[in-house]
């Protein structure tokens, strides 16, 4: 049963672009309902007779915004090729409450299971996680971060932001500090090429009180498209 619809951002013929709420798994929990993937694979049966989707990457259950789905075995084999190779460029927002170490750069380090559930960044750099980032100032002691994840660590971006003392404004796991409406990690935009077409999708966060102040929506609009900015070489 689908517990609500998703917003299906473009449909082609090998594969799907989708936004993702925040606050839902992407697999099912037991008995706490069925989780993103169960929930497209529902919906995409009942509007178009899809009988298969594969999934070619994740998102944490606070991360809403851009996930790729694809509709047959080889698209998925070649989607997870690029992003084992780093061919699909992926960025993210993120809103952090208090004074960072460095309002931008790089955040690079080997990362290895905390307690709790957590990741920390460690010094050594054996195959490390590395983040790109620059950051705005929305408020006093609060700012947007726009981060362009070089790896694909499990919560890389969660773990990055708080190794420079920001952890991410309602992360119920590294930031128990502060109560807010949503985790405020938004999966920003997508570029890719695929059968020798490029693919670039941008979307803007849709739920969450912070995102949607004044304040923060003027940033964010005035963002270019996140492939244009200067990124430095690595």
């Amino acid at each position: 049963m689908i517990e609500q619809a998703l917003t299906i951002i473009d449909h082609q013929d090998d594969f799907l672009v989708i936004d993702k709420p925040h606050g839902l798994s992407f697999h099912d929990e037991g008995n706490i309902g069925c989780g993103f993937f169960s929930q497209i694979k529902t919906q995409l049966k009942s509007q178009y007779g899809l009988t298969e989707l594969y999934p070619v990457h994740r998102l944490d259950k606070m991360t809403s915004g851009l996930i790729l789905v694809a509709k047959n075995s080889a698209t998925a084999r070649t989607f997870q090729q690029q992003f084992q190779q780093h061919q699909i460029q992926k960025y993210y927002l993120a809103i952090a409450e208090g004074k960072p170490k460095k309002k931008q750069g790089i955040i690079k380090g080997d990362m290895e299971k905390s307690r709790r559930g957590m990741w920390k960044l460690l010094r050594t750099m054996d195959n490390p996680a590395v983040s790109q980032f620059f950051s705005y100032t929305l408020a006093p002691k609060q700012r947007l971060y726009l981060i362009k994840p070089h790896s694909g660590k499990t919560h890389q971006i969660r773990v990055a932001l708080n190794s420079i003392g920001v952890p991410i404004l309602g992360d119920a796991l590294y930031n128990n500090a502060v109560n807010a409406d949503r985790g405020y990690l938004h999966a920003f935009a997508l570029s890719f090429s695929l059968n020798k077409q490029q693919y670039q999708y941008c979307l803007a966060p849709s739920n969450g009180s912070v995102f949607n102040t004044p304040s923060t929506l003027d940033v964010i609009n005035k963002l270019t498209p996140p492939w244009q900015q200067p990124w430095p070489t690595l």
